[in-house]
């Protein structure tokens, strides 16, 4: 029974996708990369948080709860402000220059160098870091609450090698044949039932704690475990609350406002009053994240308390102690949706990253839009077949995947929304500062983290990496704004409104971004 409603549900939704993509012209740029630039608010919404919500998130983020409390929230409510800033600020622009890919907008501003060299870092992370995790911490979820070493009589290790190789397939056909209106609607119907699925654990857990009542469920949650409950962490924390005004706030707006694999179904809005709306929707929803990726990591803590050695266990064992035996099919189902939605992103703008913004400048500056799409699919079926590779290869990852995760991607984070703030902000900073301060970041960065933090100073006396990320922001900054003022560009920038889509702002843009703010704002003096 749990394997009809799994596939029954995983078939509905590609039955859905087909149908709604078949009309789509997937041989021109803009129809296979950008859903023909015709994404409504709803849609890019959907899309938007299902690319973000995966199970090394769901998983990960819950196991950090399970050790540290309410105080990861931070990684989910402080996302609604950068979503707030990215529909004010850098969406008008992206829509204004009729861009494809951020490294586009590199191009315009500096040069291609610049633009091939942003491409080459967001597909070396994309590669070696994010798609190969997405497949390992959904392989193991899917694994462990199918038990497929026991369903197939392999071991442990032949049965993630399975898992692996059988998501990266079906996320590769939706991501590499159907481009990205078939990511776009398949994430939002899975977004629904991942919204309903991920209510559903905490409800069941606050049921079980509470003896059938939710209300005693959450009394009995909080009176037994307060120190779990405050929203500031302490300098030996995962996130010291002094984080939250330094390198957090930066690393959510390079997550929300220019990473590709994010940004894109903005960039793929009918006109810029949808963009806005979907933001500004997906940032609302945002704020009611952490009751599926942080409560349930506190209720396994009430739970379990020491039983558990390896905090990313903690919401698997949840899922297995609580969920209904005739629901595992439907959340399994939902879970696998959430773990393709990621990967297929992450594919899909590899796919549009290699195909125009390398193949197209460097290989052959007068392909075709056909033989451009063309090529970016035989490179994403090589991209695919590298992380299903080093996937399972990673199944000895340090405990704490999701901060694991966060660190690792600073190397190529920072230095690229360095030189994306200051190409907006400044007419006459040149390219040659952009490329001294990302290669500068990313040596700086990687220096910091891999050699002086843990081999000279110690962990324990070496900052947190995210003051980290914000200490060498503002040096890069720096070195750029010198750099300009010593050697500024012979004409100012401008940004040229290209009329590929109406970029008239939403109405109501404004008063609804002050009110997420505000919420957010309460929700950190409720749990001070």
């Amino acid at each position: 029974m749990q394997f009809i409603t799994f596939i029954g549900f995983t078939l509905l939704v590609g039955i859905i996708s087909y149908l709604k993509t078949r009309k789509t012209d997937e041989t021109s740029a803009d129809g296979y990369f950008l859903g023909g630039r015709s994404l409504t608010g709803v849609v890019i919404a959907g899309s938007l948080l299902l690319t973000n919500l995966s199970t090394e998130q769901i998983v990960g983020l819950n196991g950090a709860a399970f050790k540290d409390g309410i105080l990861v929230m931070a990684w989910e409510t402080l996302a609604a402000i950068a979503m707030v800033v990215t529909a004010v600020f850098l969406l008008p622009r992206y829509l204004k220059g009729g861009i494809t890919t951020v490294p586009q907008f590199l191009e315009e501003r500096y040069d291609k160098t610049t633009k091939s060299i942003t491409s080459g870092l967001f597909l070396s992370g994309y590669a070696i870091v994010l798609l190969p995790i997405v497949l390992y911490s959904g392989a193991l979820a899917i694994s462990n609450m199918f038990d497929i070493p026991s369903l197939l009589g392999v071991s442990k290790t032949t049965a993630l090698w399975i898992t692996v190789w059988s998501i990266g397939i079906i996320g590769s056909l939706y991501a590499i044949l159907g481009g990205l209106k078939a990511v776009a609607v398949s994430d939002t119907i899975n977004a629904v039932g991942l919204l309903v699925g991920g209510m559903l654990i905490p409800v069941f857990g606050l049921l079980a704690i509470g003896d059938g009542s939710i209300s005693e469920g959450i009394s009995t949650l909080i009176e037994s475990n307060p120190d779990k409950f405050k929203s500031m962490g302490g300098p030996e924390s995962s996130i010291p609350f002094a984080t939250i005004f330094t390198g957090m706030m930066l690393v959510q707006l390079f997550y929300w406002g220019t990473n590709q694999a994010i940004i894109q179904r903005a960039l793929g809005a009918k006109n810029l009053k949808e963009g806005q709306k979907g933001l500004l929707l997906a940032s609302f929803i945002k704020i009611l994240g952490p009751l599926i990726v942080v409560l349930p990591g506190v209720i396994a803590f009430h739970m379990f308390g020491g039983q558990i050695e390896n905090p990313d266990e903690a919401y698997p064992m949840l899922v297995a102690k609580v969920l209904p035996t005739a629901l595992v099919g439907f959340f399994a189902a939902v879970l696998f949706g959430a773990i393709l939605s990621s990967f297929n992103s992450a594919l899909n703008s590899s796919v549009t990253l290699y195909g125009v913004d390398i193949y197209k400048s460097h290989f052959k500056p007068e392909a075709t839009e056909k033989e451009t799409v063309r090529a970016g699919k035989r490179f994403g079926i090589i991209l695919a077949i590298i992380s299903m590779c080093i996937a399972p290869l990673i199944a000895n990852a340090p405990d704490g995947l999701f901060g694991y995760l966060q660190e690792v991607n600073g190397c190529y984070s920072i230095p690229i929304l360095t030189i994306i703030i200051v190409g907006y902000l400044t007419k006459y900073v040149p390219a040659f500062a952009a490329k001294f301060a990302i290669i500068s970041g990313v040596v700086l960065y990687s220096i910091s983290q891999f050699i002086l933090g843990p081999h000279v100073f110690g962990s324990e006396n070496y900052p947190h990496f995210l003051h980290v990320m914000a200490i060498l922001f503002v040096v890069n900054v720096l070195i750029m704004l010198i750099i300009g003022k010593m050697k500024p560009r012979k004409e100012a920038f401008v940004l040229n409104y290209t009329n590929q889509v109406d970029i008239t702002p939403w109405k109501y843009l404004k008063s609804t971004g002050i009110i997420i703010c505000i919420i957010v704002l309460g929700i950190y003096i409720y749990f001070a």
